[in-house]
């Protein structure tokens, strides 16, 4: 290595490591400053193993600066004599679990547990670990917890189930946030099997690892995967009391899959398992329950949430109040508005399309009308979706004059209709032949809209438009 080369990897290492690291380096070397000009193997620095040792075990060093030398010769392996051996990995990582850095020592543990060039045998780490701690300390539980997450996160399943294994035989404690974290990481894998053969390995290696937490998470991923009744059998089967987080997951994968006969075997064991519904739980049965057309019992739930002091949200009732609309129930729409306001729950303009949009379809237009005049009289903010929605509801009831008020109406409050009603109206008034189907059609170019279906009918002359200019640009060009 010529000495232009030297000096430039050395300005490489200050720039790229902290200051302290340069240092560190610089004072563990005794460079010779008569290195040969073509000698490119000689190393740039004359640390050796021994002295790299004491410099990571050296406690007025600090261990972040330890770390960032470690990763620096770990990186240039060009530059030294050596490479770290395993022991010098466990020792740093040792310091690091003492002193509870575990981010840290998780990353210094992965290129000795999955890289594939300087990976070691887990059984060939655990004799050196035990050589140097032996079993019976909190360092080896802290090591060996972190080298099963080392090898969850990393995909590594086959040896997690080895370090388990070999955890439980020598009685080293295993963590049961550890055995929950890599259930997680299963669940993220979709390796639900898998997830299922460690939890009874948990169940039955007699220690304390299965928790409420570890039992939430696989009984999350059986839902995930469509298994609900195996999950419920799961949750009975343990003899861990389940919580309401729990019974979450299985509540929401059955009201998605509209399973309400599993859905009642799950309400029927958080019975009776002393396990209430929480507001969250009641906004999901609810929304699964009028989604399917169950109405009178999303009803119900909501008045329970009333008895039981918990705040009932405007968008439930909107969603009880828009299912008795869609399926032409309007009168009790109505009448659960009613009680809504006698509850003190405010409607909001959603509330109120709901009921106009429900009147809409039932061809009770007139109704519509009259609930747009009582929102009026009350200044209540009409929005542009109720008059989208009162407009066609006229269209279609053959009110074409009621149509084009609503439409005139919502012109003058500042909102423009878009294409599709302007061409179900124009349509309309082509048909009868009515004198506004000009003032339409001019409204209609002037705003840049063209509604194609026009084109056929101003073509065929069945309405004689009085300006020349006006026909040339409704008609396409051939």
């Amino acid at each position: 290595m010529t000495l232009q080369s030297f000096l430039k990897t050395l300005k490489t290492a200050k720039r790229t490591y902290p200051f302290s690291v340069y240092k560190l380096l610089i004072y563990s070397s005794s460079i010779n400053q008569s290195l040969e000009f073509d000698s490119p193997k000689k190393p740039l620095f004359d640390l050796n193993l021994s002295t790299f040792r004491r410099i990571l075990s050296d406690p007025f060093i600090k261990s972040w600066k330890c770390v960032s030398l470690f990763h620096f010769v770990l990186e240039n392996p060009s530059l030294f004599s050596f490479q770290p051996d395993l022991n010098t990995h466990l020792s740093l990582t040792f310091r690091l679990l003492s002193e509870r850095k575990f981010s840290d020592a998780l990353k210094l543990l992965k290129p000795v547990a999955v890289d594939d060039i300087l990976r070691y045998p887990f059984l060939a780490i655990a004799s050196t670990v035990v050589g140097q701690c032996g079993f019976e300390t909190k360092l080896a539980s802290r090591f060996f917890n972190s080298m099963l997450m080392v090898y969850s996160d990393n995909g590594k399943f086959d040896q997690v189930v080895e370090v388990f294994e070999y955890m439980k035989n020598n009685e080293v404690k295993i963590d049961d946030k550890t055995c929950t974290l890599h259930l997680l990481n299963l669940k993220k894998s979709h390796q639900v099997e898998l997830a299922c053969d460690f939890f009874r390995l948990m169940l039955g290696s007699g220690t304390d690892v299965v928790s409420v937490y570890s039992l939430t998470v696989l009984v999350s991923a059986l839902c995930c995967s469509g298994e609900v009744p195996r999950a419920r059998e799961l949750v009975e089967g343990t003899g861990i009391k389940p919580n309401i987080v729990t019974f979450k997951s299985m509540i929401d994968s059955c009201v998605k899959r509209w399973n309400f006969q599993e859905l009642d075997l799950i309400l029927n064991l958080m019975d009776k398992e002393s396990v209430t519904l929480d507001l969250d739980s009641y906004k999901v049965l609810i929304d699964g329950f009028t989604s399917y057309g169950k109405l009178e019992e999303a009803e119900r739930l909501v008045s329970t949430m009333h008895d039981k002091k918990l705040r009932v949200e405007t968008y439930l009732y909107n969603l009880i109040m828009n299912g008795y609309s869609r399926f032409g129930q309007v009168e009790k729409a109505f009448e659960l508005q009613s009680k809504m306001s006698s509850r003190g729950v405010t409607p909001n303009g959603d509330t109120y399309w709901g009921l106009m949009n429900g009147l809409c379809k039932a061809g009770k237009v007139y109704e519509a009308m009259r609930l747009l005049k009582e929102l009026r009289l009350n200044e209540f903010q009409i929005d542009e979706a109720m008059y989208v929605i009162l407009t066609e509801g006229c269209y279609k009831a053959g009110m074409i004059d009621k149509a084009l008020e609503v439409m005139a109406e919502m012109i003058r409050e500042g909102f423009i209709p878009d294409a599709t009603i302007f061409e179900k109206l124009a349509d309309a008034l082509f048909e009868e032949n009515r004198a506004e189907a000009q003032m339409m059609v001019t409204f209609v170019v002037k705003r840049g809209i063209k509604p194609k279906s026009c084109f056929d009918l101003v073509r065929n002359k069945d309405v004689v438009v009085g300006e020349k200019q006006l026909s040339t640009v409704l008609l396409p060009k051939e």
